[in-house]
């Protein structure tokens, strides 16, 4: 079986990394990093009009009917362009949770808006700190009013739709579709600030049901689907620090020889390729698996989010060291993937939730 892109993705790969080379350099993710702006808007408006954050949308929706493969693709190139755009949140999470869940009129009213840009969204899923678990979602939907608090919520504080996971009047798990004007929203201080994140003060907030069903299992789907394009950003991320302390490694000279010579940094640089290419294998597997709604998606969303939560986090790590002294300054971009790769490995659950997930659906299927 071949899980490699057509050409035509592969050329959407090739536009996607010439405009994010341009336009999403790493001086945009420093004005956000620097909170001089919580996103870079005029990249969002770009990406927008080329038809990105619609990526995955059908057509009848407004969207530009790439399918997922399409949005891999082009997570991966947002992931090494270190972006400072609320691209995941919106595309990933609250556009997937619509498709997912809600009903024909949901999706005519919002996915259009969606696509075109003009509404940003975010998914409202953490109480607090720990991995994602229906025992500790406490937030109430009562009378189509949702109450409760919600944080870490990523680019909550810029978002203009949140889906918010709470319990109905039954005390049962669901999706809630709510628009954000007048919710009491505060900013939190993270590692990695080229992404807001907010805390939302839900206090008798209208809001709707995502559809009829609900309970933990869909939020877990929506998890997974979100977990395969999140690891493709880690492999974009993952690729873009070895690459630069690979060219690092080539022109830094020390004893009279570039230091990409010695043993300490080959080794190293060659882990991190060997950690990257089972990540962005995995990746691909997962891609074919959301593209197909394969019942193996839930396996590969597990696998993909283990594999890629290390690579990311041993070359944004090894990228640092190979620098040496100044990969520990300011002045140069590794400490932008190094955020990067620790906000990335918490989003939607840490490693240990998905390897104690992933080694579950093992046993489960071995035990079928």
């Amino acid at each position: 079986m071949n899980f490699d892109f057509s050409d035509d993705l592969k050329q959407l790969r090739d536009e996607a990394r010439r405009f994010l080379s341009e336009q999403a350099t790493p001086a945009v993710a420093r004005r956000a990093l620097d909170e001089q702006e919580r996103y870079s808007a005029e990249l969002w408006r770009a990406m927008a009009e080329m038809g990105w954050i619609g990526a995955a949308i059908p057509e009848d929706y407004g969207g530009a009917g790439l399918g997922y493969e399409g949005l891999c693709v082009l997570a991966e190139e947002i992931g090494r362009a270190v972006a400072p755009v609320p691209f995941a949140s919106t595309a990933y999470l609250a556009a997937e949770a619509i498709l997912l869940a809600g009903s024909e009129a949901q999706k005519r009213e919002w996915l259009p808006r969606i696509a075109e840009g003009s509404v940003i969204g975010c998914f409202a899923l953490s109480e607090g700190t720990g991995n994602p678990d229906p025992r500790t979602i406490c937030a109430r939907a009562v009378g189509g009013r949702l109450s409760g608090v919600k944080y870490p919520v990523t680019d909550g504080g810029i978002a203009d739709i949140a889906i918010v996971v709470a319990r109905d009047e039954a005390g049962q798990i669901a999706l809630y579709l709510t628009p954000l004007a007048g919710v009491a929203r505060s900013d939190l201080k993270t590692i990695d600030s080229t992404h807001n994140h907010a805390r939302l003060d839900l206090d008798g907030t209208a809001a709707e049901k995502l559809g009829a069903a609900g309970g933990w299992d869909q939020v877990q789907r929506l998890l997974d689907r979100a977990a395969v394009l999140i690891a493709f950003e880690q492999v974009g991320g993952s690729d873009a620090c070895l690459q630069m302390a690979r060219a690092y490694a080539q022109e830094r000279y020390a004893f009279g020889r570039p230091i990409g010579s010695f043993q300490a940094i080959k080794h190293k640089l060659a882990d991190v390729y060997v950690a990257l290419e089972l990540a962005r294998s995995n990746a691909y597997y997962g891609a074919w698996a959301l593209a197909a709604d394969a019942s193996e998606l839930p396996l590969a969303a597990a696998t993909v989010r283990v594999s890629a939560t290390e690579a990311y986090h041993l070359a944004s790590k090894e990228n640092i060291q190979t620098h040496g002294g100044i990969g520990f300054t300011w002045q140069v971009d590794c400490h932008l993937f190094y955020r990067r790769a620790k906000h990335l490995g918490t989003t939607l659950g840490g490693a240990p939730f998905w390897k104690d997930r992933l080694v579950s659906l093992i046993e489960t299927r071995n035990a079928a």
